[in-house]
C-alpha cells in the first residue's frame, strides 16, 4: 500500500480503498490474510483505530472476515462482489460525470480508444497531418 494520504477523505476510508484495490487487481486473493491492525498502524504511522475502522468497513460489507485469533481474512467470492458493487458505482456516479466531460469536449469514440493524445483533433476539430504527428 502506498503511504500518501488524501486530505480530501478520512485515512480510515483510504485503507479501505487500498483493500479494495489490492482485491480487485489480485494482490489479495479469497483466503489471504490482511495485515494486522498493529503492523498497518506502525508502517503507516496511524491510530490502530483508525485502521480498525477501515477493516470494520470490509467486515460489514462482507468482504473480509475476522478469524479469533489469527487476524483478518479475503472471504469467498470477495472478488466477484467487489466487482459487481465497483461497475455499479462506476456506472452510477463516475461514468455521468465522464459522459458529460467527453459531450462537453466533443471526443470521438475512436480518439478515446486510441488513447493517443498527440493525435487528438485539433480545437477546430481538424486532425493534424501524418507528418505532424511523426515529429
Amino acid at each position: 500500500m502506498k503511504t500518501e494520504w488524501n486530505d480530501g477523505q478520512p485515512i480510515y476510508r483510504q485503507l479501505r480503498d487500498r483493500v479494495v484495490a489490492m482485491i480487485l487487481e489480485g494482490v489479495l486473493k479469497e483466503g489471504d490474510a490482511l495485515p494486522s491492525v498493529r503492523t498497518v498502524a506502525a508502517d503507516y504511522r496511524v491510530n490502530p483505530l483508525t485502521v480498525l475502522k477501515g477493516y470494520q468497513e470490509l467486515v460489514d460489507e462482507g468482504l473480509i472476515e475476522s478469524k479469533r485469533g489469527l487476524g483478518m481474512f479475503v472471504k469467498a467470492g470477495a472478488s466477484e462482489l467487489l466487482l459487481k458493487s465497483e461497475r455499479q458505482n462506476f456506472l452510477q456516479e463516475e461514468w455521468p460525470r465522464i459522459h458529460a466531460t467527453i459531450q462537453r469536449l466533443g471526443l470521438k469514440a475512436e480518439e478515446l480508444l486510441d488513447g493517443d493524445a498527440e493525435g487528438a483533433a485539433r480545437p477546430g476539430g481538424e486532425k493534424r497531418s501524418e507528418e505532424e504527428e511523426e515529429r
